[in-house]
């Protein structure tokens, strides 16, 4: 039976997120400006919130913010980076973007540094990624699921060492930061590895199989 739990709304999506941010919005115009008769004016930043998420992309193709947008470009004091952003919508390239930030991450898991690659971006699609790089842009995230793993600690009256296993899932367990977190409070051994991408539905997959069910159920 569990005696706590605790958690925060994070997986390998948001890290994603977090390197679209760095590696390709800044080729795409966020904090640029454009020219209103006599002002000069920010393009508002709500234009990007649906490219942090790829899913949200075909949606956002179809409104009226994305028109408001396209007809910004004559304004433009950067035009070339909104016609890029323009581009990648049109051509529904949110998807394979995510595909080349999620793979550079991979890499940077198992490698100091990782080369990132995304041709629609032309000669900006092309960066060399360094781990440390990757983890202070993901620095928040990892601070609140350290904070969730002290949260459960702290409310069950739990100490590290009288832990027999710790298991790790999912494919962000991968991320090295995101391990230290555990390794640097429960001793290696405990920590098991294996089946990380398919240990969640197994679990779920017995716990569904008990006739205690209910008691699983925060």
């Amino acid at each position: 039976m569990p005696v706590g739990h605790s958690g925060v709304g994070l997986a390998g999506d948001q890290f994603d997120a977090r390197s679209i941010e760095h590696l390709v919005a800044p080729e795409i115009g966020p904090g640029s400006q454009f020219k209103s008769f006599d002002k000069v004016l920010d393009v508002p930043s709500n234009y990007y919130t649906s490219f942090s998420r790829w899913n949200q992309l075909s949606v956002f193709k179809t409104s009226r913010e994305y028109a408001d947008l396209k007809s910004l470009v004559r304004q433009s004091l950067e035009p070339d980076k909104l016609e890029l952003f323009i581009d990648l919508v049109e051509h529904d390239e949110g998807y394979p973007l995510y595909q080349a930030v999620s793979a550079t991450k991979m890499a940077l898991s198992s490698t100091e540094e990782a080369e990132f690659r995304f041709s629609p971006l032309g000669r900006a699609g092309e960066k060399t990624v360094k781990r440390a790089e990757f983890e202070s842009w993901i620095a928040d995230d990892l601070a609140r699921i350290e904070g969730a793993l002290d949260e459960v600690l702290t409310t069950t009256n739990t100490a590290p060492g009288s832990i027999d296993k710790v298991f790790l899932t999912g494919g962000t367990s991968f991320v090295p930061a995101v391990r230290k977190i555990f390794t640097d409070r429960f001793d290696a051994s405990r920590i098991e590895t294996g089946g990380e991408l398919v240990s969640i539905a197994h679990g779920l997959a017995l716990i569904g199989e008990r006739d205690d069910i209910a008691q699983w159920v925060a």
